[in-house]
């Protein structure tokens, strides 16, 4: 039964169960409001349903389609003992990006768990840089969109 609380977004019915769904939103909201409190912002740590809404399922950062069927399926035993390529494979699990962490300013935005560990605490012009560099020192040409 979905929580009247934290309603499904229309997007993940049928390809998540609402109690998987309540389940990592109450972890993910727990995590970052105890960061709050750990950096001094008190109070901060809004509701992520909004961010989750807004995502239409996709990475803020790439546009890729996240797996929302990994959500509550991370093993530590596993990972331990599959290391490297147990967690590439969860590269796409939907995780929450704390932006602007300050006193008067906080949101979040939904992306995969390989860009949330790429950009760390980044702010978004700080890893539009960082990846500009990457994608330079490959060889590649950039030019902004039209």
């Amino acid at each position: 039964m979905p929580s009247k609380r934290h309603p499904l977004p229309a997007f993940l019915v049928g390809m998540v169960e609402p109690v998987a769904y309540e389940h990592w939103l109450g972890r993910k909201a727990a995590a970052h409001l105890k960061r709050d409190r750990q950096r001094g912002y008190e109070g901060i740590s809004g509701t992520l349903t909004p961010a989750v809404v807004a995502s239409g399922g996709h990475d803020h950062y790439t546009g890729e389609a996240l797996d929302w069927s990994l959500l509550s399926r991370y093993n530590n035993d596993e990972s331990h003992a599959g290391r490297h390529g147990y967690k590439a494979g969860f590269a796409l699990l939907p995780t929450v990006d704390h932006i602007e962490s300050a006193r008067t300013n906080s949101g979040f935005r939904i992306c995969g768990w390989r860009t949330n560990d790429a950009k760390h605490d980044l702010s978004h012009a700080e890893f539009v840089e960082l990846c500009l560099l990457v994608v330079k020192k490959a060889g590649f040409t950039i030019a902004r969109a039209a």
